[in-house]
């Protein structure tokens, strides 16, 4: 990351609205750095949330064949609301990590204050990074990261960290995510699907069952504990 610690400048001046398309509506943040297009789930009540952001190219619908909207889906069943971003600039690591922050706040206007961060590939160095500097994300997870921008991958805990990579990944290898393990803290996972390619195609039930599993862990396990004592 060229900067060691990320200080928001981006600052939101309207959001506007569109059609809703299966659940998904058409939004637009308006910055003074330019606008987002992104997509919002809603979901019931609750607290929590989840920001996507995609790959260098930026996108809305992620790897695995279109796992954001789907997961979105069935999150928003669980009453956990999605925010898919696309970046004002894409490949721009620096102004990708203003975008996210952004997203966050934005979800915060909502009453969405615990938010998970998951990106695939350079969206894997934009969570991280991000991750690490916002107290109101709760847990990132980062699918077939890149290395580059996740010098701060320690400053993510006590957040848990999930990454996800295919054995066969033909453009990072898994070695990305081991290295990124390695240096992150505790809690912190790391899963290998082996057989299966950088976009995760061939793994995708799997990775949708994994990600989804730890979306509602890190979500609601804290909250039920409170419950019960």
């Amino acid at each position: 990351m060229p900067r060691s610690r990320i200080n928001p400048s981006l600052s939101l001046l309207n959001a506007t609205y569109g059609a809703t398309v299966e659940g998904a509506q058409e939004l637009v943040l308006e910055t003074d750095g330019g606008k987002i297009p992104a997509r919002f789930h809603a979901a019931g009540d609750g607290d929590a949330a989840v920001v996507w952001v995609g790959g260098a190219g930026g996108g809305l619908d992620g790897p695995a064949e279109g796992m954001y909207p789907r997961l979105a889906r069935q999150l928003a069943s669980d009453g956990i609301a999605s925010l898919r971003l696309h970046y004002r600039r894409p490949n721009q690591l620096y102004d990708c990590v203003l975008d996210t922050l952004l997203g966050v706040a934005y979800l915060g206007t909502l009453g969405r204050t615990r938010v998970v961060l998951v990106g695939h590939s350079f969206g894997g160095a934009v969570v991280i990074s991000a991750g690490s500097v916002d107290d109101h994300v709760i847990a990132v997870a980062a699918l077939s990261s890149q290395t580059y921008g996740t010098d701060q991958v320690a400053q993510v805990s006590p957040r848990p960290l999930l990454l996800l990579h295919g054995g066969d990944d033909e453009i990072l290898p898994d070695t990305c995510s081991h290295d990124i393990y390695r240096r992150a803290r505790q809690p912190k996972q790391v899963k290998i699907y082996p057989d299966c390619r950088h976009g995760l195609d061939q793994c995708r039930d799997d990775v949708d069952r994994d990600l989804v599993a730890w979306i509602r862990i890190v979500c609601f396990d804290k909250e039920q504990q409170a419950g019960q004592e």
